[in-house]
């Protein structure tokens, strides 16, 4: 017999496992996803990743705005479904939902719980110097991200990692993954394992101003931050006044050289500038610019920014 899968998830990562499941011939007999909204200068309407992807495989869709709304889940009941599966739908769902389904719900987690409990496992790996991350399938508990481990898998965070990048490659092994593992599910051959509390981290939601930079930090961690937060918020600092988003940079072992006035090099100075660089004193080492984007420009390579642009050793970025 079919399983009746509702499928509950929101942005572009949740799609990867919708796509999957529905590619893979199973019975997903609602979508449900959060209200469109509206988004920027315009103030279009703009649908969630989710609704699109459910309405290119004939999905029904419900988008309530609160999941907890009695309303929504006694459509959620009367549909009697086997599983829900929960890829970053952006709501915590109540217990009296989690006890519908015959075989619970299962999250579709970006991080190797108990670690990076929270809404931005992926970006925060990155910015924490983690070696790996990976996807956890767990049982959903009415707590945050608490529930039991069903299976986990690892990936590799590479050097130039970045959480436009990780974010990709998560997104995918998540769909590989629920797919994968659904028959074993349905079949009870499931092992889970409890959380350990005391080993948890929490992975906090980004927000705009987490992307300035703090020039009194390590350079490499200045730069991981940088990778992690790519695409959004992205990492900026001010220059004469005006934003300068940076793009891409490196950790170089470089001597700070004194300023024009001879004062020594301090944190957010440019320590030195030649064509193709630009290499700025953080609290501890030095950090080189390669791409960056001036306020109202397109991004471009520092060598670019530089033939517009007069920047000399000594001048301060940022506050």
């Amino acid at each position: 017999m079919d399983l009746k899968i509702i499928f509950m998830g929101t942005p572009d990562f949740a799609v990867s496992a919708l796509d999957a499941l529905c590619r893979d011939g199973q019975q997903v007999i609602l979508a449900v996803t959060q209200p469109d909204r509206q988004k920027g200068r315009g103030r279009k309407v703009i649908q969630t990743p989710v609704k699109i992807c459910a309405e290119k495989w004939n999905v029904p869709v419900f988008q309530p705005s609160r999941i907890r709304d009695p309303e929504a889940i006694e459509k959620i009941r009367q549909l009697a479904p086997d599983l829900i599966v929960v890829a970053a739908f952006g709501q915590i769902l109540p217990q009296e939902l989690l006890d519908i389904p015959r075989l619970g719900c299962v999250n579709i987690h970006a991080s190797l719980l108990p670690r990076l409990r929270g809404a931005a496992p992926i970006q925060w790996a990155v910015i924490n110097g983690d070696p790996e991350s990976g996807i956890t399938l767990m049982q959903m508990d009415a707590g945050l991200d608490t529930g039991d481990i069903l299976f986990q898998e690892k990936v590799p965070i590479g050097p130039g990692e970045t959480g436009e990048s990780l974010y990709e490659k998560l997104a995918v092994l998540g769909g590989e993954m629920i797919v994968r593992y659904l028959p074993m599910i349905e079949a009870g051959d499931i092992h889970p394992v409890r959380q350990n509390n005391e080993e948890s981290t929490y992975a906090p939601m980004l927000r705009k101003e987490m992307g300035e930079i703090d020039w009194t930090l390590p350079a490499a961690e200045i730069e991981r931050r940088m990778r992690g937060m790519l695409p959004w918020p992205g990492a900026y600092t001010t220059l004469d006044g005006h934003v300068l988003k940076i793009w891409k940079a490196e950790v170089v072992e470089k001597e700070a050289n004194p300023g024009k006035s001879g004062q020594q090099s301090m944190p957010g100075m440019v320590s030195a500038v030649d064509k193709k660089t630009i290499y700025v004193t953080a609290g501890e080492g030095t950090l080189a610019l390669l791409e960056v984007q001036a306020e109202g420009k397109k991004r471009m390579g520092t060598d670019a920014f530089l033939r517009g642009n007069a920047v000399g050793a000594g001048k301060v970025l940022g506050n």
